[in-house]
């Protein structure tokens, strides 16, 4: 193989570890949308640069992305170096810094952040929880299905679709149980919604589905305003 085909080879690598890093909320890969501006492999290393969708998107975010995509690139196991920057953002340098130092987003932001981000990500887990279960339930809600039915339902129940991956993956990530015979409807901690809750629980599923829905269509507007070219650019 020509050291040409070698990094390509070793670049697509890359890109598909970088789609496995999604945005907590919106579940989507920062791939597609559109958080990667651009990929270098460098000899043994790689170089790669995100961007956000405005300056000031919230520091803890910005630091779960850029920490996330370089551990999934270290993770391949064959780059000798890898070097992830978050560009055109306010907090960038102190982001950067603190990544590459591993020092936590505490002590990244000594003095003003009280905590690490592990309850972000719960609460991020819990929301795209909901809302995978609101569109597996809608789809059969669609089709006829009661809502009393639906309380009695268990995974093993539900019928093959996307959604339903999706939902089982993201109760998974969630630490909820997966297995057929559990029940459709738990809350947060895995307990079962008592069956006269089920019509709420839906309903609040829907309103944080309709958020991040929302969520998802407005960073996406705001990036491709930003940054109107659709192909990753070199901004180093």
């Amino acid at each position: 193989m020509t050291a040409a085909a070698e990094k390509a080879t070793a670049t697509g690598r890359a890109w598909e570890a970088l789609s496995t890093v999604r945005d907590p909320e919106l579940d989507e890969p920062i791939t597609e949308l559109g958080f990667v501006a651009d990929t270098a492999v460098t000899g043994t290393g790689i170089r790669v640069r995100l961007r956000l969708p405005t300056y000031f998107c919230a520091p803890n975010f910005a630091y779960l992305m850029v920490a996330d995509a370089r551990d999934a690139l270290r993770a391949l196991g064959e780059f000798d170096t890898v070097d992830v920057r978050l560009v055109d953002h306010f907090a960038a340098g102190e982001i950067n810094a603190g990544v590459a130092a591993d020092s936590g987003f505490t002590g990244t932001f000594a003095g003003e952040a009280e905590e690490e981000l592990d309850e972000l990500r719960r609460t991020f887990r819990r929301k795209a929880h909901l809302a995978c279960l609101e569109r597996a339930c809608r789809g059969l809600v669609a089709r006829g299905w009661r809502v009393d039915a639906l309380a009695g339902m268990t995974l093993g129940e539900l019928p093959d679709s996307p959604e339903r991956d999706r939902l089982l993956r993201r109760r998974a990530e969630a630490g909820l149980p997966t297995g057929p015979e559990q029940p459709l409807f738990v809350t947060d901690d895995g307990t079962p919604v008592p069956a006269d809750e089920v019509g709420s629980r839906l309903e609040f599923a829907r309103a944080v589905r309709v958020s991040v829905d929302g969520n998802a269509g407005w960073c996406r507007g705001l990036l491709a305003t930003r940054y109107p070219r659709a192909e990753r650019e070199d901004v180093s």
